[in-house]
């Protein structure tokens, strides 16, 4: 459902886009008595109109024309319309290679150091491509932030197809990287008074359980609940990312019962403990552009604030890549983390059937969760090889794990595995019903975060160290 809903949502924002573009387009053309017609998107057709948006003739005014009818005509293009584009802006409009061999040369030759400073600056001019001129002009515009935001996320589908899609790539993410920097970003609390458009974006963005309905909604926005976004003054009705926060006693080991709709409410000013249990980034134009740290960090300062006996910042998150990980173990590594007491409860195993025969078999019976033979010969090794997915490195020396490589590198420590702490499909799925908490302790973060990055040290809880020692 929200990936339908995302598109809506998408396509509805660009129809509005290309109308109230078109019509600033058109206003100017009438100020400055330009041509109303709207533009051809055949390949030179849209070189000469990038050109002249690149050799601002006019005023203001014509500029804007030109950028709004410009932006036009690529929101009024199909999927192969817009790769057009792309290219054109791409390849017609990169770095001049004789302007930087001339600037290379006039560099070397320079005989002072006068000299060599002028020439240098030539140099960084002539490495500047015209397209990152062209694009910073659709900042002028109404929603232009956000019209650059989704080309990106139409760009990132096509740059492996060719370099100079992927220098586009690159240059249009350095410009957004400057203008996303933390500092110009607003945190704000999302409550069930919101406007209704914001909260049909917060279901529509929700990526790691989904909303289901309004009351599902309404439930994770009640009085021991908190959500907070954060906004760039350019996009004030896009969140970036947002963090849902349950305000409860105890670290939690389940999401259905944190979700439960139909549990009693309680007091949040007796709550000592904060769970981040979904953290969603929503703009698919800001891939490699991260807020999520800052956004944590952030919420817990304003609740320490606002909940003094708040003791525990843990979040509860799922394992997405635990059970690929298990299903390509071969038989000897998944048989490592099975004691002889729990082959023992096993099935039988035989040459026809080895063990990951008959723990796929049994992960692939409906309802497993629920039946206590199942579960209960499971449970003590899928939590010790957890563990050791979790602990686990690739090649660059960062864990396996995408959740893990997040939290760990914003200085939390793996704290505590919880057993079917998701029976939703999507928990099935990803990690046989697993679910891990990742805790956020204030004065240990950054220590955590240092050693993090110099070493890759992971930091561990004590019941993670417990798991871990006794498996060995």
């Amino acid at each position: 459902m929200s990936e339908v809903q995302q598109e809506t949502l998408v396509e509805r924002t660009l129809t509005n886009l290309a109308t109230a573009w078109r019509d600033i387009a058109q206003s100017a053309a009438r100020t400055v008595g330009l041509s109303k017609a709207p533009a051809s998107a055949k390949p030179e057709s849209l070189k000469l109109l990038m050109q002249d948006c690149l050799e601002a003739r006019g005023g203001e005014v014509s500029a804007r024309m030109r950028a709004a009818a410009l932006g036009r005509v690529y929101l009024e293009q199909d999927a192969e319309g817009r790769k057009g584009f792309l290219t054109v802006l791409a390849r017609e409009f990169a770095v001049s290679a004789e302007a930087v061999e001339e600037a290379v040369a006039a560099y070397q030759a320079a005989p002072t150091d006068a000299e060599r400073l002028k020439a240098e600056r030539a140099l960084r001019q002539a490495l500047q491509p015209p397209r990152l001129r062209l694009l910073t002009q659709f900042n002028a515009l109404p929603e232009g932030v956000k019209f650059l935001v989704d080309l990106r996320a139409d760009l990132l589908a096509l740059r492996d197809l060719d370099p100079y899609l992927q220098g586009l790539d690159d240059d249009l993410r350095e410009l957004l990287l400057s203008w996303f920097d933390t500092g110009f970003l607003d945190l704000r609390a999302i409550d069930w008074d919101s406007p209704a458009s914001l909260l049909e974006k917060l279901v529509a963005y929700e990526a790691v359980h989904e909303i289901t309905s309004w009351q599902d909604l309404r439930n994770r926005l009640d009085s021991d609940r908190r959500c907070y976004a954060l906004f760039h003054p350019r996009m004030p009705d896009e969140p970036l990312a947002f963090v849902e926060v349950a305000l409860v006693r105890g670290m939690s080991a389940s999401i259905q019962a944190l979700l439960d709709e139909h549990a009693p409410q309680m007091d949040p000013h007796q709550a000592d403990a904060a769970i981040f249990y979904s953290i969603s980034n929503t703009q698919k134009g800001l891939k490699q552009i991260s807020f999520g740290d800052y956004l944590i960090k952030r919420v817990v300062q304003t609740l320490s604030r606002e909940f003094p006996k708040l003791k525990i910042f843990s979040t509860l998150s799922p394992i997405p890549g635990f059970r690929r990980w298990l299903d390509n173990l071969s038989e000897g590594d998944l048989a490592a983390g099975f004691a002889p007491e729990d082959l023992a409860v096993l099935p039988a195993i035989s040459k026809e059937r080895g063990l990951k025969q008959i723990v796929g078999e049994m992960l692939g019976t409906r309802n497993w969760p629920q039946d206590p033979a199942v579960s209960g010969a499971l449970q003590k090794p899928l939590t010790v090889l957890a563990a050791r997915y979790l602990t686990s490195k690739r090649k660059d020396g960062q864990p396996l794990d995408s959740v893990a490589r997040f939290h760990l590198r914003n200085g939390a420590r793996l704290e505590r595995l919880n057993w079917l702490g998701d029976t939703s499909a999507n928990g099935m799925a990803w990690s046989a019903g697993l679910m891990v908490n990742y805790r956020y302790v204030v004065d240990d973060v950054e220590a955590n975060h240092e050693a993090y990055m110099k070493d890759g040290h992971i930091a561990l809880g004590p019941e993670m160290r417990s798991l871990l020692k006794s498996s060995r």
